[in-house]
């Protein structure tokens, strides 16, 4: 058997920790973001890169979805439909096409305060990162059918906090325009999933109603160009579309500690970042290469590619952060 397919299989079936991966002080007051995080599972942080920064992001993403040349206009609203996009996961979310390796996205992941925030949340400077995407939804879509899909992405049988999800926003983000939908104080609180998968739990109506018979708040959370929020994987979430005049432009985020990984995880990684193959939401476990390639009408999309666009610039913390080169 080859390595390649060695790794593959090992990794599909990810090992469930069923002890503590860290532990935090319940009564300590940090006197920072960290306090409302640790206290309702979520926390907004602003200005975590600035404005001009995420407009660049904004524009690297727009030409993304030109370079496939299929029609899309973003200037043009007739050509916000499927025919003129490629291949996406609930009407924006992008993981194909090499997406988690663009330089964008691995620009996205370097910015310095990204890292801080996520140094800061661990108490450790050796960190790694998920592989994840982006999302770019576009408003008054007539071509999708969306209805929520409140889920959670960590396993009960996982004890504790063992992974938190990130994402850094790029355009302006209210009311109308999409986002983020969390289930303010849930990440404690598990009842029965409708679906049950690795380590993603879907919820119904009812659950809904059973969270907030519990004290548990389901918040739309508005952002600003360059706002940074972090969600425990075990709080309840979900993405709703625009209806507004604003696309919405995100990069997904994660990272956890490298010493959470095992051998077997960071030849994965290195596996999947070789290959520019993205993986879960999970840095050091649940290493899925996503290796499925994009259906179009039955088919592989004729845009299908093993490479980014642009692909990263290769730095030491690139590696690192990969998990591809020890600290």
């Amino acid at each position: 058997m080859s390595t390649t397919t060695e790794t593959k299989q090992r990794t599909v079936a990810a090992r469930f920790e069923t002890k503590d991966l860290i532990t935090f002080d319940k009564d300590h007051v940090y006197g920072d973001w960290r306090d409302e995080f640790h206290k309702n599972g979520c926390v907004l942080i602003k200005n975590v890169i600035t404005p001009e920064r995420a407009q660049y992001y904004c524009d690297k993403q727009i030409q993304w979805l030109k370079n496939f040349e299929l029609g899309f206009d973003e200037k043009n609203p007739d050509t916000w439909t499927a025919e003129h996009l490629p291949i996406s996961f609930k009407g924006g979310m992008y993981y194909a096409y090499c997406a988690p390796h663009e330089r964008m996205a691995w620009e996205a992941r370097t910015e310095p305060k990204v890292v801080e925030i996520f140094e800061k949340l661990w108490g450790t400077k050796e960190l790694i990162t998920s592989f994840d995407g982006m999302n770019i939804s576009l408003p008054n879509r007539k071509d999708l059918n969306w209805s929520p899909w409140p889920h959670c992405d960590q396993n009960p049988e996982r004890k504790g906090m063992q992974a938190v999800q990130g994402l850094l926003n790029y355009a302006p983000n209210g009311p109308k325009d999409g986002g983020l939908m969390l289930m303010k104080g849930s990440a404690n609180l598990c009842p029965p999933p409708e679906l049950q998968y690795m380590d993603l739990f879907l919820f119904s109506e009812k659950d809904i109603k059973w969270f907030e018979e519990r004290g548990c708040e389901l918040v739309k959370i508005d952002m600003e160009p360059g706002d940074f929020v972090l969600w425990d994987s075990r709080t309840m979430h979900y993405a709703c579309l625009p209806e507004g005049e604003q696309i919405r432009h995100v990069q997904y985020i994660c990272m956890t500690p490298r010493k959470f990984a095992d051998d077997e995880a960071l030849k994965a990684k290195k596996y999947c970042f070789d290959k520019f193959i993205g993986t879960t939401h999970w840095p050091h476990c649940n290493i899925r290469p996503a290796e499925e390639k994009p259906m179009r009408d039955g088919e592989v999309c004729p845009k299908y590619r093993t490479e980014p666009f642009e692909k990263p610039i290769i730095t030491d913390q690139v590696l690192q952060l990969a998990g591809v080169k020890p600290y």
